[in-house]
């Protein structure tokens, strides 16, 4: 096989497993965002003047939203390779901070607190949308389509901790059989109605606006359901690369959802009474069954990405330092990307099952599906506005005539989805405030205690000149100092010398810094320098999706020749406790949220997987 047929094959087979993974959750909508416009809350009359608006509304969203904002334009902005709203907002963050720094980091940290609600939500709309069919085939099944969803849900979230490594494989494949009967159930309905295509004439959308003026501008709010999935798109570039997710979105998923929407419009045009679930109306009667399976397992699917999704943007936020630390538990040996976070995939499944306890239908869910959304989406634009004028230096105009042209379609979207707030759009925005307040106190308050500790602290310089003249007696073996301040002295080294007036005969002074690119080579980017015969300083940097591991660091300083004895060695670690007061710093709550979210965060001896046996901890307390 030639050097370009192996690059073909390649790019092939990474279009296929990217299927799975990217367009999941843009791939179910099908399932109930047709059956909203004119089943949900604010459906529409069905007749051919609405349902021919409808769907050229749907399409020409999908040609806007997906093709032309997110994969031709915000796809642009990948920070090293990955995607995601933290990943632009840490590309687009100004050196210096001031004014527009902080509206950069607080609207960008606010987007990324919102996609935790749609993280939330997905799995629930989308496993009862596809068990829905089951009453279709008959009414027996009714009162069970809630237990058995509780019952997939929990095994979806229960094998998290297995990785996506294995199962991953059989995505692609099995998303690719979906779409193709998307598209073959989609061509059965247009054949029963074949002027159906001329729906795809932007005149029908701007006739519908004329005829209904507000109550058409309502309809958007389930017209959106069919372009939820853009953000993940943005966020998986990543995993896979721009060329794949365009290849496949622009072959295969773009077409077969096209088809399958304009299928249904022609089965309601037929029979109006359909339009209570379109999707399933679609197949003959000895498919439903097989159907149902399908869309089960396309939906299982589809949420095992958002997931994935919450793992990682978790993951960027505490490597970031945007959260406190969670147990990251790494699935695979060979894909970086791939993580499990115990705590957040048992929150998310507790969250998702009161969800569809609480609204017992897809239809309910749908209320509150959108408004986090929509509300991420209008942020994406304005970051990618930044974007245009700091990085890809674009003439102004053009960067403000197609911002505003985003803006508009963003803001549609936004206000259509935003009355949805009394009838459970409150839900998401709840979780995004609440993560997001979360965030912002976590960020707060290691800034405030790093400068309390470096108030604390004298500089490296002043302390070599300290121990020469205080330490009376140098012990063998090595000292290894974890520090935040790479300027200062750790606290834990001066307390050691100052109550126990020793001093190992090497100490390694050690910082961790995060860089705002995803992965780095770790030998490439650490610094070394020696201060005098016994210490050595030592700055790790990694990307912000690696895992720090302090024995690996410590195998390669061995491999330097810093580190003599490795199995000599004593982690010496600083432990704050926080002493709440009015005066100063953040407000007496914040400063509470902050101390327990401290008291309740990974063991920092766990989350850089150091050997507990040989660790010491000395504790400081820090007023703030």
């Amino acid at each position: 096989m030639t050097q370009e047929n192996q690059g073909k094959s390649k790019l092939a087979l990474v279009t296929l497993s990217a299927l799975g993974i990217v367009f999941g959750d843009i791939g179910t909508s099908p399932l109930y965002a047709l059956r909203e416009c004119f089943f949900g809350e604010h459906g529409m009359e069905v007749n051919e003047v609405n349902i021919f608006g409808v769907l050229s509304l749907i399409f020409w969203s999908l040609i806007f939203v997906i093709s032309i904002k997110y994969l031709l334009v915000v796809m642009r902005a990948d920070n090293n390779g990955e995607g995601g709203i933290m990943a632009l907002m840490e590309l687009v963050l100004p050196k210096k901070k001031g004014t527009n720094y902080l509206f950069i980091l607080s609207i960008g940290l606010f987007g990324a607190a919102l996609l935790y609600g749609d993280g939330i939500i997905t799995p629930a709309i989308s496993v009862l949308s596809a068990l829905e069919g089951l009453k279709i085939a008959t009414p027996l099944f009714e009162p069970y389509i809630i237990p058995v969803t509780i019952i997939i849900l929990f095994f979806l979230f229960f094998f998290q901790k297995k990785g996506t490594a294995g199962v991953g494989k059989i995505f692609g494949p099995i998303i690719l059989v979906w779409f193709i009967t998307l598209g073959v159930l989609g061509i059965s309905g247009i054949f029963k109605n074949p002027n159906i295509i001329n729906a795809l004439n932007p005149i029908h959308a701007i006739v519908f606006f004329q005829l209904h003026g507000f109550t058409g501008i309502l309809v958007l709010g389930a017209v959106f359901l069919v372009v939820t999935g853009g953000e993940a798109l943005y966020a998986d570039m990543g995993h896979f690369g721009k060329k794949p997710i365009k290849l496949g979105w622009f072959l295969i998923v773009l077409p077969c959802l096209v088809l399958n929407y304009l299928g249904q419009g022609a089965i309601i045009l037929q029979n109006p009474t359909f339009a209570e679930n379109p999707f399933y109306y679609l197949a003959p009667n000895w498919a439903l069954y097989p159907l149902v399976i399908l869309s089960a397992m396309a939906t299982i699917i589809a949420s095992q990405a958002v997931i994935s999704g919450a793992f990682s943007l978790t993951h960027q936020a505490i490597q970031l330092g945007y959260l406190p630390r969670f147990n990251v538990v790494h699935t695979s040996a060979h894909e970086k990307g791939q993580i499990y976070i115990p705590q957040i995939n048992w929150m998310l499944f507790i969250a998702t099952a009161a969800l569809v306890f609480s609204f017992k239908n897809s239809s309910n869910l749908a209320a509150a599906y959108g408004v986090a959304v929509t509300t991420t989406m209008v942020i994406t634009t304005l970051l990618a506005f930044t974007a245009m004028i700091k990085l890809w230096k674009w003439n102004l105009t053009i960067s403000i005539i197609v911002t505003t042209l985003f803006i508009i379609i963003d803001l549609s979207f936004f206000y259509a989805n935003i009355i949805k707030v009394p009838d459970g759009g409150w839900f998401p925005l709840l979780v995004g405030i609440l993560i997001y307040i979360m965030m912002t106190t976590w960020y707060k308050g290691r800034r405030l205690l790093r400068i309390k500790l470096t108030k604390l602290t004298d500089t490296l310089d002043k302390f070599i000149g300290y121990y020469q003249k205080n330490v009376s007696h140098i012990v063998p073996g090595t000292a290894f100092f974890l520090t935040a301040n790479p300027n200062g002295t750790p606290p834990t080294l001066v307390n050691n010398i100052k109550y126990n007036k020793v001093i190992h005969e090497q100490v390694i002074i050690t910082s961790i810094k995060i860089a705002n690119v995803p992965y780095l080579e770790l030998k490439e980017n650490l610094e070394l320098k020696r201060l005098n015969e016994n210490i050595f300083q030592v700055i790790a940097t990694y990307g912000y999706m690696d895992q720090p591991d302090i024995p690996t660091l410590v195998e390669l300083l061995s491999e330097l020749k810093v580190i003599g004895n490795v199995d000599d060695i004593t982690y010496f670690l600083g432990k704050e406790t926080i002493v709440i007061t009015k005066d100063t710093g953040m407000s007496p709550w914040r400063e509470t949220l902050f101390d327990f979210m401290s008291r309740n965060s990974e063991r920092i001896t766990t989350y850089f997987n150091l050997p507990p046996q040989k660790v010491c901890e000395i504790g400081t307390q820090v007023k703030l």
